[in-house]
């Protein structure tokens, strides 16, 4: 009996300490961003996220940033889909709403459009009024993207109507259109310009300052990381993220 009775105490010491060591690994994993964070962002955020996501690898050792760069609207239709995404960035608070259970975001930058020409402006654009030249083919975005929504209203603010050659689903496909010769202009993000300046000239237009788009940038509710996530955005957020968003051309919001 004694003997049994030992075995029980030693069995029941085992346990317990087995359970403390089970507490304290998932303790320690959920203090860390360890793993992989899928985001999902605007494709206007290509450059920039792709900077920060190597920047916020390094910071945070055994991490790994899965970026899925797309119009936001069909972002946001792959969220409410079921695709698997820890944090959603998207170039307007409309398509954030769009995906069920959002939650409260936080907006990070706005952005602004410019007229995208090939280099050395040979059309001789200067204003907003010169898209409807007769035989200028131009490029939007689609107006259920981000860039397309924007781009209406600055032309309807303007009194300007433009009949595009083409509708893009995101802003780099319509700026590609300017970059391969097969449009004269387009209506795209500052930033998406500026990051194409050897190939494209931007050109500004007042009218552009009544479509100003607000990022808003959120932990989505089914992540499969939320700590990796919200730590992604805290590193967004920080000034080393905001420095490499404000230099490719975004503004403070």
């Amino acid at each position: 009996m004694r003997a049994l009775r030992l075995a029980a105490v030693g069995l029941t010491a085992l346990v317990a300490l087995t359970a403390c060591g089970d507490s304290s690994d998932k303790s320690d994993t959920g203090n860390s961003a360890g793993g992989s964070v899928t985001v999902f962002a605007a494709a206007s955020l290509t450059e920039s996220f792709t900077t920060i996501g190597k920047s916020f690898e390094t910071a945070n050792p055994g991490t790994t940033v899965t970026f899925n760069f797309a119009g936001s609207s069909a972002l946001a239709t792959q969220i409410n889909e079921g695709a698997p995404a820890d944090v959603f960035a998207s170039a307007s608070p409309k398509n954030m709403a769009a995906v069920t259970g959002a939650g409260s975001p936080t907006t990070f930058v706005k952005n602004q459009l410019v007229i995208a020409v090939a280099k050395g402006n040979p059309k001789g654009l200067a204003a907003l009024a010169d898209l409807t030249k007769p035989d200028l083919k131009v490029a939007l975005c689609a107006e259920a993207v981000p860039c397309g929504a924007a781009a209406k209203t600055a032309l309807e603010a303007s009194a300007v109507k433009v009949t595009p050659v083409t509708l893009e689903q995101d802003v780099k496909a319509a700026l590609s259109k300017v970059k391969l010769g097969e449009v004269d202009a387009a209506l795209v993000y500052r930033t998406d310009a500026k990051a194409s300046a050897s190939d494209v000239d931007a050109i500004e237009f007042p009218e552009s300052a009544k479509a100003i788009n607000d990022y808003p940038i959120i932990v989505l509710k089914d992540a499969e990381n939320p700590t990796g996530a919200q730590k992604f955005i805290d590193y967004v957020l920080s000034a080393d993220g905001i420095k490499v968003l404000t230099e490719a051309g975004f503004q403070a919001p």
